[in-house]
């Protein structure tokens, strides 16, 4: 990857929107100012103009949930395959030694393949470590986020189990962490961890962003949590849910009415739940992804990420806002359109913040895409891309493929 300089632009000339129309777009600062018909007048605004025939253009994308921290550690920790429990163990393991300097470049290289996808905005968790040093992830991930303020958003949450104390927390929020996060239904008494991260994120006056009921028949914490943040005024959020899966229609029902009333945003985190889960099984493998879908038909706010990308709980991963919403279609079975928008403009939504995509008065965090229709675009998930955020410039990728033509045989001699 190559290093420029991020360059504001005036308009987008001759790009085809998710609808099928072809467009040109002003924009004014950091929002899209006019959307109008390819070939009509357009605003004058400052900035370069991008002719981008042969692409679509969508709200950027957005990562909901993210661990940075631990990314790219799989070569160096050469973890067991395995299940959720396992790759916990190796991953306490190596943190006992973990590097800071390390940590920020595979974060950093991490953070940029996300953006030359297209995603502008990464919520990250952040381990509160074990040991002498509990905030060497911490201070690496602040310093990313300041490193790369201006080319995309950071929004760090203190993810923490039982056993570390609130002082660690307060540690981790004074140095600049945004967020209270854990995982409560790991712990032995998961009610009372559960109870616990509420009450130090309503001390502190910031948000929740919590792993919520990440196995298949484990721990409802879930359903305690809603209760305990309904009318609340901070941004909370539940990843995983993955036990929501497979509870009845009726009990989902009822669930999602809870959840619904207390404003929590439920994030999906298809690849990694779908490594983690069901290694226990020997045959018809249950398969772990929130249900979205079900949730969204009920009302509630959803979204959907990554997660893991190359260390313990997942060994593969693209950095890409389009593969998670692809495994949505084909694990989640949500719609092309149901599943960009989970990672688009509903990512965004439980994340906070402001509405972007090509529409007038929108926030300018843009993705252009080489593809003739929004489902080419989620299929096929073409590497060439124009990254806008805040109405700048900040990536661009263009593909250059050579294939070489089919050698015919000669047609056989014909018998006079």
């Amino acid at each position: 990857m190559s290093a420029a300089s991020p360059v504001s632009i005036a308009a987008l000339r001759g790009v085809r929107l998710a609808t099928g129309a072809v467009v040109d777009v002003a924009i004014e600062g950091d929002e899209v100012l006019a959307v109008v018909p390819s070939g009509s007048p357009l605003p004058e605004t400052d900035g370069e103009t991008l002719e981008l025939d042969g692409y679509l253009l969508t709200a950027a994308g957005a990562e909901p949930h993210a661990h940075l921290d631990k990314s790219q550690s799989w070569d160096a920790i050469q973890p067991p395959f395995g299940n959720l429990e396992r790759a916990i163990e190796s991953w306490h393991a190596f943190a006992a030694t973990l590097d800071e300097d390390d940590t920020i470049d595979r974060a950093r290289s991490t953070a940029l393949r996300m953006l030359a996808s297209g995603i502008t905005s990464i919520r990250t968790h952040v381990d509160l470590l074990r040991g002498e040093d509990t905030l060497t992830g911490v201070r690496a991930l602040v310093r990313l986020r300041a490193e790369l303020e201006g080319i995309m958003d950071i929004e760090l949450v203190a993810l923490g189990g039982p056993t570390v104390p609130d002082d660690v927390f307060e540690a981790a929020l004074d140095a600049g962490v945004d967020l209270v996060g854990g995982a409560p239904h790991l712990a032995d008494d998961p009610i009372a961890d559960l109870e616990r991260l509420i009450a130090l994120a309503r001390r502190r006056d910031v948000g929740l962003d919590l792993h919520t009921d990440e196995s298949l028949a484990g721990a409802d914490t879930l359903a305690a949590y809603a209760r305990a943040v309904a009318g609340w005024h901070r941004p909370r959020t539940a990843g995983h849910c993955v036990r929501l899966s497979m509870m009845p229609a009726s009990d989902l029902a009822s669930l999602a009415d809870e959840v619904r009333a207390a404003d929590i945003g439920v994030i999906a985190l298809p690849i990694t739940n779908l490594y983690l889960q069901g290694w226990d099984a020997e045959h018809a493998v249950p398969r772990g992804i929130a249900p979205i879908g079900r949730l969204k038909a009920a009302g509630v706010r959803v979204a959907a990420g990554a997660d893991n990308v190359r260390d313990p709980f997942n060994p593969v991963g693209r950095c890409d806002h389009l593969e998670t919403a692809s495994l949505l279609v084909a694990a989640g079975h949500l719609a092309p359109e149901e599943a960009l928008d989970a990672v688009t403009t509903g990512a965004r939504d439980v994340m906070g913040l402001p509405f972007a995509g090509p529409v007038a008065g929108a926030r300018a965090d843009l993705v252009a895409v080489r593809a003739d229709s929004l489902g080419e675009a989620v299929a096929f998930a073409s590497a060439d891309r124009v990254v806008l955020h805040r109405g700048r410039l900040v990536s661009r990728t263009t593909v250059s493929t050579r294939t070489a033509s089919p050698v015919r045989a000669a047609a056989p001699a014909t018998t006079p």
